[in-house]
C-alpha cells in the first residue's frame, strides 16, 4: 500500500471572459474535481479545486477517518474566513468611529480649557454630545479584543490543518480520539461565534445583481431559508391577484437558465406581493381578504389559515406602489412577520410576530409610520426597515426595534436600478434582499453592524 497522498487545495482566479481549454485525462479518476465556484469583487471568476488523490487503501478505518477529519477542518476553515472578512470589515468601521469620538473629546477639551466666554454657549451642545458618545469608547475597546478572538480560531484551524495533513502524509501512531475532540471542540467553538453574528444593525445595502429578467411588472420570488443544506429550490409568483400558480425551480442555476420548473396550484389566488416560503410552506394573503393561508407544498393541501383581524386589505392600506398591498408576510433570524395597518391605528404600520404552525399572532407593535407613504419594507433580526419610495432614488429611512418598542430615522442609500420596487424581502439563511424591480429579479447583499461578545 503506498503512503496516502496529501489532500491539495487550490484558489484559481480566472479573468471572466478568458477562454479557456479544458484537457480531460485519459482516467475520469485521475481528473481534478471543481467542489465550488464564486465571483470576487473585481468581478474574476474564484475556483476552488481538490487535488487527484493517489492510490490508497480504502479499506484502512484509520485513513477514512482522517479524511473525514481533515473535511470537517476544511468546511470550518471556510466558514472562519466568512467570519473574519465580516469581523474586519466592522473593525474597520470602528477603528473609523473611534478616531472621530477622541477628536472629538480632545477638540472640546481645548475649548473648555481656553476659558472664552464669547463661544461658551455654543460648545454646550457638543459637550452634551460628548458624554452621550462618551461609553461608546469602551465598547469599541471591547469590539477591538473580540475581533482578536476570530484570528485565534484562524489560527487553531490552520495548526490543526497542519497537522492532519502530516498525520495523512506520514500515517504514523496517533490518538484518534484525542484528534477528533479537538476538532469537536473547535467546531462548537466556532458554531457559537458564529450564531454571536446572526444578528445585527443594517448599516449598508450593497449594488443589486440582477439574477434574471422574466414576468410582469409586479411579482415576487424567493427561496426558503429553513430548508435544508443543498436543498436551494427558487420559487416565483407573477402579479398580484388572479393568480394562484406558483413556480418551482430546483436550484438558482435553473432559475437562471432554464424554463425548467414544478407548478403548484394554490386553492386560493393571492393578493399582493408579500408571501413568504418558509419551512417547506408558502404563507400568503388571501385575494380581497384579511385571511393567511399557510399552504404545504409537499401534501399540496392547505394546512392552516387565520384571519389577520382589523387588517386593511382590498387596496385599504397598501404600499405606495399599490397593488393590493395591505399584507406583507416576512421572515428574518427570530421567526414569521405580518406588517400592515389597520383604522385603529389611524392607517399606521402594525407589526405582528405569527406562531408558523397556528398563525396566531404572538406580539403586536403599533407604529407611527403610515402604511400608505412606505415604498417597501423588510424585517431584519427584529427591526422593521421601510423605503422612502419604489421609484427613481430610494433609500432605506425609518426602522422600528420591536425589541425596545422604538423608532429612528436613518439614510441608508439603496440603489433602485429599474426604477419599480413591487417586492423586497431579507433571506436571513443568504443574508440578502430579494427584490422584484421592474420585471427584474434582483438580489442585495447587506452589511449587518454587530459586537462578538466572548462568554
Amino acid at each position: 500500500m503506498q503512503p496516502a497522498s496529501k489532500l491539495l487545495t487550490l484558489s484559481l482566479l480566472v479573468l471572466m471572459g478568458t477562454e479557456l481549454t479544458q484537457v480531460l485525462p485519459a482516467n475520469p479518476e485521475e481528473s481534478w474535481q471543481v467542489y465550488s465556484s464564486a465571483q470576487d469583487s473585481e468581478g474574476r471568476c474564484v475556483c476552488t479545486v481538490v487535488a487527484p488523490q493517489q492510490t490508497m487503501c480504502s479499506r484502512d478505518a484509520r485513513t477514512k477517518q482522517l479524511r473525514q477529519l481533515l473535511e470537517k477542518v476544511q468546511n470550518m476553515t471556510q466558514s472562519i474566513q466568512t467570519l473574519d472578512q465580516r469581523t474586519q470589515k466592522d473593525l474597520q468601521y470602528v477603528q473609523r468611529m473611534e478616531v472621530q469620538l477622541r477628536g472629538l473629546e480632545s477638540k472640546f477639551k481645548q475649548v473648555e480649557e481656553s476659558h472664552k466666554q464669547n463661544i461658551a454657549k455654543q460648545y454646550k451642545a457638543i459637550k452634551a454630545k460628548m458624554e452621550e458618545l462618551r461609553p461608546m469608547i469602551p465598547v469599541l475597546e471591547e469590539y477591538k479584543a473580540d475581533a482578536k478572538l476570530v484570528l485565534q480560531f484562524k489560527e487553531e484551524v490552520k495548526n490543526l490543518t497542519s497537522v492532519l495533513s502530516e498525520l495523512q502524509e506520514e500515517m504514523g501512531a496517533f490518538d484518534y480520539e484525542e484528534l477528533h475532540n479537538r476538532v469537536s471542540n473547535l467546531e462548537e467553538r466556532l458554531r457559537a461565534c458564529m450564531q454571536k453574528l446572526a444578528c445585527g444593525k443594517l448599516t449598508g445595502i450593497s449594488e443589486p445583481v440582477t439574477i434574471k429578467t422574466s414576468g410582469s411588472r409586479y411579482g415576487s420570488w424567493m427561496t426558503d431559508p429553513l430548508a435544508p443544506d443543498g436543498d436551494s429550490r427558487v420559487y416565483y409568483m407573477d402579479g398580484y391577484h388572479n393568480n394562484r400558480f406558483v413556480r418551482e425551480y430546483q436550484s438558482m442555476t435553473d432559475f437562471m437558465n432554464s424554463d425548467n420548473f414544478t407548478s403548484h396550484r394554490l386553492p386560493h389566488p393571492w393578493s399582493g406581493t408579500g408571501q413568504v416560503v418558509y419551512n417547506g410552506s408558502i404563507y400568503f394573503n388571501k385575494f380581497q381578504s384579511h385571511t393567511i393561508i399557510k399552504f404545504d407544498f409537499k401534501t399540496s393541501t392547505i394546512s392552516k389559515t387565520s384571519q389577520l383581524d382589523y387588517a386593511g386589505f382590498n387596496n385599504r392600506y397598501h404600499y405606495s406602489w399599490g397593488g393590493h398591498s395591505d399584507i406583507d408576510l416576512m421572515v428574518d433570524e427570530g421567526g414569521l412577520w405580518a406588517v400592515y395597518a389597520t383604522n385603529q391605528n389611524a392607517g399606521n404600520i402594525v407589526i405582528s410576530k405569527l406562531n408558523p404552525a397556528t398563525l396566531q399572532v404572538i406580539k403586536s407593535w403599533t407604529t407611527n409610520h403610515p402604511k400608505r407613504s412606505a415604498g417597501e419594507a423588510f424585517m431584519i433580526c427584529g427591526t422593521l426597515y421601510v423605503t422612502n419610495g419604489y421609484s427613481g432614488g430610494t433609500k432605506v429611512y425609518y426602522a422600528f426595534h420591536t425589541n425596545s418598542s422604538t423608532y429612528e430615522y436613518i439614510d441608508i442609500p439603496f440603489q433602485n436600478k429599474y426604477s419599480h420596487i413591487s417586492m423586497l424581502d431579507y433571506n436571513p439563511k443568504d443574508r440578502a434582499l430579494y427584490a422584484w424591480n421592474n420585471g427584474h429579479q434582483v438580489l442585495y447583499n447587506v452589511t449587518l453592524y454587530h459586537l462578538i461578545r466572548s462568554e
